[in-house]
């Protein structure tokens, strides 16, 4: 059977149009990433930590020495850290820093998504901190940002 010369020109220009490799390669943490990052002190109490996290409705909090300063990045204290922390003893009872179940793991914001992925993926962890140049953080990635960036492409 032959193919009309739309059909043709059709197939031809979808296919040079379309980019190669996958779009986690294509894409940046900066298109994906949420602006700023929520800080807290390491002696903050869990329960102080909850809601925080529940007014602001997010999933974890970066722990810090020094709020303020936001440096040394310490920690991270997510959802799942305080689930886990509150079938142990009452969350007014424990801190934020002997708690923290994960460690910062950071990105740039000009690295790819897929960096961005195989760096969750060989740390164990939902959430990044994305940091500037000169170290500082400037906001946050996580596994449900990269699910939604990719389920736009």
């Amino acid at each position: 059977m032959l193919k009309r010369e739309s059909q043709v020109d059709a197939t031809t220009t979808r296919s040079s149009t379309r980019a190669a490799g996958p779009a986690s390669a294509r894409l940046r943490v900066s298109q994906a990433m949420t602006d700023g990052v929520l800080t807290c002190r390491r002696d903050e109490s869990l329960a102080e930590v909850a809601q925080l996290m529940a007014r602001r409705r997010v999933h974890c909090v970066v722990v810090t020495e020094d709020p303020d300063d936001a440096e040394p990045l310490w920690g991270i204290v997510s959802d799942l850290d305080l689930a886990a922390a509150a079938c142990v003893r009452d969350l007014a009872e424990q801190t934020a820093g002997g708690t923290a179940g994960t460690a910062v793991v950071t990105v740039e914001p000009d690295e790819t998504v897929q960096r961005a992925a195989q760096l969750m993926t060989e740390h164990g962890t939902a959430h990044l901190v994305v940091v500037d140049a000169a170290r500082r953080p400037i906001g946050g990635v996580s596994t449900l940002d990269v699910a939604a960036i990719l389920g736009e492409r």
